[in-house]
C-alpha cells in the first residue's frame, strides 16, 4: 500500500448482483492507495457497509448527477494537486450516459469502449468477451493498476459488526437458530428473455426441504412478500431487510437455495454453502463467484427436483 492515498471516484453498476461481483476490484484499488468515492444506488451503503467506503447516492437526473461528481472532483481535487493529470475515476457501467456524466463533471474517467462513448472517457479499453462478470470488472483494475493479475478465489464481503449486531436481535425476535435454510425464490429481470425464477421452487420448498429439519428463511425485497405469503407460507417470513444484515443473516445459515439474482451473490461473496438453480443464466458468464457454490443446471436448462435436493443433503451433511 502506496503511503499517499490518492483520491478515486467510483460509478457502481445498478443491479446488487453486479456490485457485488465489483468487491474484488474495489478492494484490490483500496489496497494500493486508492482513496475510493463510491456512487451508486442507496442500498449499496449498506451493501458495502463492512468496507468502510463512501457511498455516495446517485441521484436521479443528469444535471444532479454531473453537480454530484463536480462536488467529488472539487473535494478530491483539494487533497490532491495532481488529481487532473491522472485517471481520477473509474467507470463500471457501460452505458453512454454514465461516460456522459463523468465528462461534463470535468473528470477522466476508465471505462470500457462501448456504444461510441471513448470520447467521453479518460481511457476506454475493450470490454473482455465471453470471461465472468467479475473478470470484466477485474479487467479495469489490470488497467488503472498497469499490472496483470488474476482475480481472487473468493469475493470477501466484509459484513460490518452493526449489521451482525442487528441479524443476532432478528434472529433472536424470531427464534432462528444459526444453522438455519435460506431461500431466494425470487429474480429479478430476465436472462435472453427468459424467466430466471426456477418453476419448480415452491414445491420443492413445500414438499422437500421441511424433511431437513432446519428452519426455513425467506427475505423478500421490495414487491416480493405476497409472493412469498402465498407460496412460501411454511418459511419464517423476514421482510424488509437490509443487505447488510441479509449478508449478516447468511453467514450464520447453513446453507441458501437460490435463483440467479443478488442474493446468491452475496451469499457466495460472504462464504455461505449456496446452491445456484440456474435455467437460462448462463454460468461462465454470470455464475456466483466463490468455492462455496454449486451450480446445478439440467440438460434442457433446469434441474430436476431430485437433484436440488440431494445437493442440500450433500451440503448440510459436511457442516
Amino acid at each position: 500500500m502506496t503511503s499517499h492515498r490518492r483520491p478515486l471516484i467510483v460509478r457502481l453498476r445498478n443491479w446488487v448482483g453486479d456490485v457485488t461481483l465489483g468487491v474484488p476490484t474495489l478492494q484490490r484499488l483500496a489496497d494500493h492507495g486508492y482513496a475510493l468515492q463510491l456512487v451508486g444506488k442507496r442500498w449499496a451503503r449498506d451493501l458495502l457497509a463492512g468496507h468502510g467506503w463512501p457511498v455516495h447516492v446517485l441521484p436521479g437526473s443528469l444535471r444532479e448527477r454531473v453537480h454530484q461528481l463536480r462536488e467529488l472532483r472539487r473535494v478530491a481535487l483539494a487533497g490532491d494537486a495532481a488529481l487532473g493529470r491522472r485517471l481520477n475515476a473509474v467507470c463500471f457501467p457501460y452505458s453512454f450516459s454514465s461516460a456522459l456524466e463523468f465528462r461534463l463533471a470535468g473528470l477522466r474517467a476508465l471505462g470500457h469502449a462501448y456504444e461510441g462513448r471513448s470520447l467521453l472517457l479518460g481511457r476506454a479499453v475493450p470490454r473482455p468477451q465471453g470471461v465472468h462478470e467479475l473478470e470484466v470488472y477485474w479487467d479495469l483494475g489490470n488497467v488503472l493498476l498497469g499490472d496483470t493479475a488474476p482475480p481472487p478465489a473468493a469475493i470477501g464481503l466484509r459484513v460490518s459488526e452493526g449489521h451482525r449486531a442487528e441479524a443476532a436481535a432478528l434472529r433472536s425476535r424470531h427464534g432462528i437458530e444459526p444453522g438455519c435454510i435460506v431461500i431466494c425464490p425470487f429474480a429479478g429481470g430476465t436472462w435472453a428473455k427468459q424467466d430466471k425464477t426456477w418453476p419448480a421452487f415452491a414445491d420443492f420448498v413445500a414438499r422437500e426441504l421441511p424433511a431437513f429439519g432446519r428452519r426455513i428463511v425467506v427475505c423478500p425485497g421490495p414487491g416480493e412478500e405476497p409472493i412469498a405469503r402465498e407460496h412460501f407460507a411454511g418459511a419464517t417470513l423476514l421482510p424488509d431487510v437490509g443487505l447488510g444484515a441479509y449478508a449478516a443473516l447468511l453467514q450464520e445459515a447453513a446453507l441458501m437455495v437460490s435463483n440467479d439474482t443478488g442474493p446468491g451473490h452475496i451469499a457466495a461473496a460472504v462464504g455461505t454453502p449456496l446452491i445456484s438453480v440456474l435455467g437460462p443464466s448462463d454460468p461462465a458468464l454470470w455464475r456466483a463467484w466463490g468455492p462455496s457454490v454449486q451450480v446445478l443446471r439440467g440438460a434442457d436448462g433446469w434441474p430436476d427436483t431430485r437433484t436440488v435436493v440431494d445437493a442440500v443433503a450433500r451440503t448440510l451433511a459436511r457442516a
